[in-house]
């Protein structure tokens, strides 16, 4: 695939897409299927990839996948609290929470993935649990972490950065509107080989 030249006519508007297989195929901005979601009265709560398989699902006319109840319909723990403390179901990583971990942890205490897994799965558990449950996943929490799927341009920037340490941003922003323009089979990915135009070569991207 020589070159660098975005091209993105073979991406069809996202209204004529008329199967979850196809809406799977290619890059929505979030704006674009909340949107679709919209015009089809399809529920648009719960994050991109949660909308994706509502929206592919009411595309290929099955059950849509049944949306989780909120959080913050459930009671949440006020102070003060205890290292003897109850996480209750439905529980926030809320303000009370933070101040109790940095007390006991340090400054240093953020809601990182593996602490706001504990908190959301952890009803019945004590905060104290919680609080060894940070210690004991700190070597874990220091280990370079997978990016998540609907973080898709932090992990391409990342991908690529690591790939052509020497490519400023616009290259990599060149690269970006490339891969996102084609359909996942047909994608160069970060790590090509070649590089883009430089000067007045070099891609515009909006």
């Amino acid at each position: 695939m020589p070159g660098w030249r975005v091209t993105v006519t073979d991406r069809p508007p996202l209204t004529h897409v008329r199967s979850g297989s196809e809406l799977r195929r290619w890059y929505w901005t979030l704006a674009e299927l909340t949107e679709l979601a919209r015009t089809m009265g399809v529920p648009r709560g719960g994050g991109k990839l949660a909308l994706i398989e509502r929206l592919a699902a009411a595309l290929d006319g099955t059950a849509a996948p049944e949306h989780a109840r909120r959080a913050g319909s459930a009671r949440q723990l006020g102070p003060p609290v205890t290292v003897d403390t109850v996480i209750p179901a439905g529980q926030r990583c809320s303000q009370v929470l933070r101040a109790f971990f940095r007390d006991q942890v340090g400054k240093g205490f953020v809601f990182d993935e593996f602490m706001r897994a504990f908190i959301r799965d952890g009803a019945g558990r004590t905060l104290g649990d919680a609080v060894s449950h940070w210690y004991d996943t700190r070597a874990e929490a220091a280990r370079e972490r997978p990016v998540a799927a609907q973080f898709e341009f932090n992990a391409f920037l990342r991908q690529w950065r690591r790939a052509h340490p020497q490519a400023d941003r616009a290259a990599a922003l060149a690269a970006w509107q490339e891969h996102r323009s084609r359909p996942v089979e047909d994608r160069p990915g970060p790590s090509r080989t070649d590089t883009p135009p430089t000067d007045e070569g070099r891609t515009t991207v909006r």
